[in-house]
């Protein structure tokens, strides 16, 4: 996972650079580690919880307590996105009515591939 803050997440989900799902995976990864951002996220995680019931797993470990946690590997609910978006703006303290970028079509993420490997 990179070293991004949760804040730093949370705004590029809201800037429509990250998905649903990457967020959902990324901030939970976070609260679960418990590093201390915990109640600043709880708010998001409260939406999660509701609408994408069971995102973690327990898994048994060698390593002590004797479990991990593991995100399960299901898509975020379409229709829990305006929630989950409003829960995040409402934690960054930004306003609610911030519109996501609409996300680059076939033929643009083709030719920033394209690009990507002829700039190497």
């Amino acid at each position: 996972m990179s070293s991004a803050t949760s804040a730093d997440r949370l705004a590029d989900y809201l800037a429509g650079r990250m998905t649903a799902a990457q967020l959902v995976a990324a901030v939970t990864a976070e609260y679960y580690k418990g590093d201390g951002s915990r109640e600043m996220l709880r708010a998001v995680m409260d939406v999660i919880e509701r609408a994408h019931p069971g995102i973690v797993e327990l898994a048994s470990s060698d390593q002590r307590p004797g479990f991990t946690v593991r995100l399960a590997e299901r898509p975020f609910p379409k229709q829990w996105e305006p929630a989950l978006r409003e829960a995040v703006a409402t934690v960054s303290g930004t306003a609610s009515n911030v519109s996501p970028l609409p996300s680059p079509g076939f033929f643009t993420r083709v030719f920033r591939a394209i690009r990507k490997i002829f700039s190497a």
